[in-house]
């Protein structure tokens, strides 16, 4: 009976070790420029270390072309510990003109090169949305969130009955209004930040915890 007993109790760990739920994949988006790249390399920063990044960062929109994974990132909060796999995703946006890298200083032939790319990048994030298991949408707290881009993804997720998370992001520049956010999209939850700078990271992954965990 004691060796039926161990045969049980050694066969549900091995069986618990085999059919594990992975960390939930969870997509990082929003506009260009908002801030999202820049969140991804603070959350690897905080949890895995050293001089890895997801990506560079610029004021020119569109930097992240493509989008970058990175799997198994543990997150230690408020007693909890979660495993998630991150995806920094390309800008989105509802128009791309190759004029506005022209008005950055570039080439005709790179600011066309560039569109291309950044449509390329649009594509793909919105194809990532049937591979995740949630959003973690990343707001500029110094613009108005009534955009089309953020209405169209927060509309997108709740199709998906997907969970959502929203992050205000930049609350250390002086016309950060994170407010204006929450009243616009009340039924999610919602943390102000600043990937830059650190701010309200605690708060941010305590809600990453419970969103996602």
């Amino acid at each position: 009976m004691n060796m039926i007993k161990r045969f049980k109790v050694s066969f549900s760990k091995v069986f618990k070790k085999l059919f594990k739920k992975k960390g939930a994949c969870i997509g990082i988006y929003g506009p260009p420029n908002a801030g999202k790249t820049t969140l991804s390399n603070r959350i690897l920063r905080d949890w895995v270390g050293g001089e890895e990044t997801m990506g560079s960062v610029s004021h020119i929109a569109h930097e992240t072309r493509h989008a970058k994974r990175r799997n198994e990132v543990t997150i230690e909060t408020n007693g909890h510990t979660i495993s998630l796999d991150i995806v920094d995703t390309p800008g989105l946006a509802t128009k791309i003109d190759f004029h506005d890298f022209m008005e950055q200083g570039m080439s005709d032939s790179e600011s066309k090169k560039r569109s291309k790319e950044a449509t390329e990048g649009v594509i793909e994030a919105v194809k990532w949305l049937d591979d995740l298991d949630g959003v973690i949408l990343v707001m500029d707290a110094t613009e108005n969130p009534y955009t089309q881009v953020n209405v169209t993804v927060i509309g997108n997720m709740e199709a998906r009955n997907l969970p959502l998370l929203i992050v205000a992001n930049k609350v250390d520049l002086p016309d950060a209004d994170p407010g204006v956010i929450k009243e616009a999209f009340p039924q999610h939850p919602m943390v102000p930040v600043s990937a830059l700078e650190g701010v309200g990271m605690d708060s941010f992954y305590e809600a990453l915890a419970k969103q996602f965990g």
